[in-house]
């Protein structure tokens, strides 16, 4: 192999890796399987009506229960305290898990959120839950999540949405305001859901 052939594979090698990288896999859900979608402002459909809120929608889409456990302002903090009495009382067999919005919007620690959100996760998967991670945007020009929702789907080996949130936050036709998606918004994200769980073999 001559160095142009050598220089060539050394370009394309990685974009090659990256575009076989295959959704991380789930157990398939029963008919009757409960999903927990928790989160805050995002998750309880700010901007929408209640029936037009993405858990809403994705439920339709999937045929499963979806319950909604959004809180408006929330933060990931308060998010972690909430959450062991949430599981308990939902009993999902998975849980997407759409937070740290509010965290970004304060200027609050990212560590911190990534800590909390990694706590979030660590305490789902010990009592057997499967989990979605959605990266969350941070406001600005170009709204795009911060880089350790990423790095925690990777280290959880989760299956991970971080695009959707930030193109539909960057089109006026499909939000309510600068960080809340509006019906359509959130119908076209509960869509990118419904794919994400289809290629984790969700159901």
């Amino acid at each position: 192999m001559n160095r142009r052939a050598l220089l060539l594979l050394a370009i394309l090698s990685p974009l090659l890796t990256a575009c076989g990288r295959s959704t991380p896999q789930t157990e398939r859900l029963a008919a009757d399987a409960v999903i927990l979608a928790f989160g805050d402002s995002l998750t309880f459909g700010t901007g929408a009506q209640a029936h037009e809120s993405y858990p809403a929608t994705l439920e339709k889409l999937i045929g499963r229960k979806v319950d909604n456990r959004g809180v408006p302002g929330e933060v990931t903090a308060t998010g972690l305290a909430r959450l062991p009495g949430i599981l308990d009382e939902v009993q999902p067999r998975l849980l997407i898990l759409c937070h740290g919005g509010n965290d970004l919007l304060r200027k609050l620690d990212e560590s911190q959120a990534a800590e909390n959100l990694r706590a979030m996760i660590r305490m789902a998967k010990a009592r057997g839950i499967a989990v979605a991670l959605v990266g969350v945007p941070k406001p600005g020009f170009f709204p795009t999540p911060p880089d350790f929702y990423e790095k925690l789907a990777r280290e959880f080996n989760l299956p991970y949405e971080g695009k959707t949130l930030s193109s539909i936050l960057s089109d006026n036709a499909l939000r309510s305001d600068l960080v809340h998606p509006n019906a359509m918004g959130y119908a076209r994200f509960a869509e990118a859901l419904a794919t994400l769980l289809k290629a984790s073999g969700a159901y």
